[in-house]
């Protein structure tokens, strides 16, 4: 099928932002106290597109890796409460606009990444650990019903904030509690039905960092756990363009539908704008081809939402977040 281009359109919203310096595309970055630790980094304008999965977006205005938790809550409690903060695993959902992040972006680096084992076929994950990694550890310990983790591309702490889900199970099915260092500072677990998850939602305050999950799973066979796991694998391989720039499932899944039949019903498959283009393998994923600006690939999707809504009456919801300020 080829491909149908349209014309980049002017996204809603304010240009620039608050320290903005749009004559250089950085951010100006306000004074910030360093980590106590002196073990983590605070870097003024950290380049966010190195790993983000786009690969596209501007910098952040301050990007800090805490060392460990006590860290990261005692940054917190001196930051001044009206700088914003993000927190920010893998980016595999996430557009950061071409003007960069205003404020703090936390990103929590390998030391957030332990895996531990417990009783009553409970794991323990670090914030900063993949889901492919819980998956596989569960499977070794004989643990079945995480398995659905392996297919979802991005860290425990995104998964835990969001309620990731796929393959029919989502995080609210397997969450005992989570473990939140709060915007003052403060260091609380929560157990799951205070985290009041929905689709694709939960009740963690913004600015609030998940540092780590417990997952709670039962028996099983490490056989059928892995042969469950390698179909899943599998699967993704053959239907998502898992190879290329991508930010993963774009939309979220209407009540009795799915975005992807809307979107290819709608004729958006292989749409572009610029270099972003609707994946001609799974109509739900947006691509960066080569060079797409983040603006591009928002753009892009807006289009597909209003196409969508033209022609089924759905108006598609986004499942990307989508943070910084227009270039």
């Amino acid at each position: 099928m080829s491909a149908s281009v349209i014309a980049p359109l002017p996204l809603a919203g304010g240009v620039g932002g608050r320290g903005s310096d749009l004559a250089t595309n950085h951010l100006v970055p306000t004074p910030l106290t360093p980590l106590a630790s002196g073990r983590g980094t605070v870097e003024p304008n950290g380049a966010l597109a190195n790993f983000i999965w786009f690969r596209a977006g501007g910098p952040a205005e301050w990007l800090v890796r805490p060392a460990d938790v006590d860290d990261l809550a005692h940054f917190l409690a001196a930051l001044d409460p009206a700088i914003p903060l993000l927190p920010v695993g893998v980016g595999s959902n996430l557009i950061v606009r071409d003007g960069g992040v205003p404020g703090v972006v936390i990103r929590l680096p390998k030391s957030f990444a332990k895996i531990a084992i417990e009783t009553g076929y409970s794991v323990r994950a670090g914030a900063a650990a993949m889901g492919i990694t819980v998956a596989t550890r569960a499977r070794d310990a004989g643990i079945a019903g995480l398995e659905f983790l392996r297919g979802i591309p991005g860290t425990v702490g995104g998964a835990a904030r969001m309620n990731a889900g796929a393959y029919g199970r989502e995080v609210a099915d397997i969450l005992v509690e989570a473990v939140l260092v709060l915007r003052d500072g403060s260091v609380e677990t929560w157990p799951a039905e205070r985290l009041a998850y929905s689709y694709r939602h939960s009740a963690v305050p913004e600015g609030a960092v998940v540092v780590e999950a417990l997952f709670k799973g039962a028996p099983g066979d490490p056989a059928a756990i892995g042969a469950e796991m390698d179909r899943i694998a599998a699967e993704r391989e053959a239907s998502q363009p898992l190879r290329s720039r991508t930010g993963g499932s774009t939309f979220k899944n209407p009540p009795g539908d799915k975005a992807w039949r809307l979107i290819d019903a709608a004729g958006c498959r292989g749409l572009m704008v610029g270099a972003a283009q609707v994946s001609e393998k799974h109509a739900n994923f947006l691509i960066n081809t080569g060079g797409a600006t983040s603006a591009e690939i928002e753009t892009l999707g807006e289009e597909v939402r209003q196409r969508v809504k033209e022609h089924s009456g759905v108006g598609l919801e986004w499942e990307i977040q989508r943070v910084g300020v227009e270039a």
